[in-house]
């Protein structure tokens, strides 16, 4: 028997905390990195980490207030 499942790597949520970033994506995968990786986050309000909005039709996150811009392909690449 064999598992099909449908990839679907646009982003769904995104939380951050003092100690990650983490992504879930719509197929239901999550990526999980130290925030410490991406220092404007570390550096912004918990209300600027909160304010993020989906990029590249999906499959990337840009945060307005600190002008940071992330790709999934990206953290998919570093966080394995």
């Amino acid at each position: 028997m064999s598992i099909s499942a449908e990839l679907d790597d646009r982003v769904a949520d995104v939380r951050v905390t003092d100690e990650a970033l983490e992504v879930h994506l719509r197929d239901g995968r999550r990526i999980s990195a130290p925030l410490a990786w991406f220092p404007r986050l570390v550096k912004a309000t918990a209300s600027q980490r909160a304010n993020w909005e989906s990029a590249a039709a999906g499959h990337g996150i840009h945060w307005p207030e600190i002008d940071e811009d992330l790709s999934v392909a990206g953290l998919l690449r570093v966080s394995s």
